[in-house]
């Protein structure tokens, strides 16, 4: 009988068996496939790094050999730089380099990219380059060559040794300590070179998420712990301390330094707030409490009357809703500070409010805190009249005012600000109102607008 059975089930167990080894054999050509093809990326990438700062060290040279007096030239070598250090921010975010400390070098480029492109947008013939721009742009030129050095020795071990990226994934990805790859090594070294440049005078202004806040902009002493969990506790109004957690954050930069404030919900539900503090005098720059909000019971404009009373109530004044957006019934409300019927856009604070109860969930603060100074808001030597003429003669203007904004340089200035139609989209345009130049164009969705509008009223 089990003669006879193993007779039957033979050719089925072979065939069984040949499916297996078909299946095994095209599970692991689709593996090497994807993995052939990620290397290429990887190779791909890193071979247009070498390229791009080889580029970059030449594009720096070249402008710094041109006549001090030959405006075009240090325009198109400026853009050129600001292009190739992108080209190469792109490459470095395409190999697998998350888990190996690059950040310094990145941030390097960042900046620099920042530097010429700020310097090639603005007049040279009203602001040549200053002998301080010129010194930073040689110190770039001698630390490109540096770099490129170095990235060009780890793209020749890389070639001459068929190393694979797909290695450098593996091994930073492995919890054991690393030994001998000559990429990671390389990088490391980049990494730790340009850690070690002194630092270099970028001008006004940097790349927001690199700018350091300055302490000097506020006001009172340094607080303890002990003082912002009182201050925590005073915000929401709560009986006791109990459960909050306080941490202290930036180490000896006084520029980061605050205290993060975890509070524990005050009913059965497991929600925290969560809110931050500066260490100097206090000043809460962000507040979250999360919740679910089920439904929305209530509209824009009470949500904005609430977020106005809540602002008053604490340390955030003179302020005005300048646009509003709705998700998941939570209204989210930005304000901006008023002064002489002018709007000053870089003193902004954000409001959510729910919809549900018309509680007030949370504040981010930081422009409004770190943006406080006496401005001298002058006359505009351009009227509104002869600035709407820098317009699109097609763009049907619904509403003007004037504004401090931000432009291209960082640089707060006076503008004419009209909002209008035009292609059944809608802009806020501004126009300086010095010098008549167009500083900054955006697009706002239909229902922001309407928001807008209706919170202003």
């Amino acid at each position: 009988m089990y003669k006879r059975l193993s007779i039957v089930m033979f050719p089925f167990l072979v065939l069984a068996l040949i499916g297996a080894s078909v299946w095994g054999y095209l599970e692991h050509q689709e593996k090497n496939t994807i993995l052939i093809k990620a290397e290429n990326q990887y190779q791909r990438a890193f071979h247009d790094l070498s390229f791009h700062m080889d580029k970059l060290h030449t594009e720096l040279g070249n402008t710094l050999a041109v006549n001090a007096t030959s405006e075009p030239s240090y325009r198109k070598g400026l853009v050129n730089v600001w292009r190739l250090t992108s080209q190469a921010q792109s490459d470095i975010t395409q190999l697998p380099l998350m888990l190996l400390p690059f950040n310094k070098t990145e941030d390097f480029l960042a900046n620099m990219a920042k530097f010429s492109y700020r310097m090639s947008v603005r007049d040279m013939t009203k602001q040549p380059l200053t002998e301080e721009e010129m010194k930073t742009l040689n110190t770039l030129y001698n630390h490109s060559t540096e770099i490129t050095n170095e990235i060009r020795g780890v793209q020749n071990k890389v070639i001459a040794n068929n190393l694979r990226w797909m290695d450098v994934e593996s091994a930073l990805a492995s919890e054991n300590e690393v030994h001998d790859n000559a990429i990671i090594d390389g990088f490391t070294i980049v990494d730790k070179k340009v850690g070690g440049y002194d630092e270099l005078n970028w001008g006004t202004g940097s790349l927001s998420v690199f700018s350091k806040h300055d302490v000097k902009m506020l006001s009172g002493d340094e607080m303890t712990a002990d003082q912002i969990k009182k201050k925590a506790v005073e915000f929401l109004g709560i009986p006791d301390s109990n459960g909050i957690k306080v941490v202290e954050n930036g180490g000896s930069a006084p520029e980061f330094q605050s205290f993060s404030v975890v509070v524990p919900s005050q009913d059965s539900s497991k929600n925290e707030t969560q809110l931050d503090f500066t260490k100097k005098g206090g000043h809460l720059v962000y507040f979250m409490k999360t919740r679910d909000v089920p439904s929305a019971k209530f509209n824009l404009r009470q949500a904005r009357d609430i977020a106005n009373e809540f602002l008053d109530a604490h340390e955030y004044k003179d302020l005005s809703a300048i646009s509003y957006d709705q998700y998941q019934n939570v209204a989210t409300i930005t304000f901006a500070k008023k002064e002489k019927d002018v709007t000053i856009y870089p003193v902004q604070v954000t409001v959510k409010v729910a919809l549900d109860t018309l509680e007030v969930t949370g504040l981010q603060a930081t422009d409004y805190i770190y943006s406080q100074k006496k401005r001298e808001i002058g006359t505009p030597k351009m009227t509104v009249q002869d600035a709407r003429k820098q317009l699109n003669p097609k763009l049907k203007v619904t509403g003007e005012s004037l504004a401090i904004i931000k432009n291209d340089l960082d640089e707060e200035v006076l503008c004419h600000e009209f909002i209008g139609t035009m292609n059944n989209n809608i802009y806020r345009i501004y126009i300086n109102a010095d010098i008549g130049m167009e500083e900054k164009i955006e697009t706002i969705r239909q229902d922001q607008a309407e928001a807008a509008k209706e919170a202003k009223t």
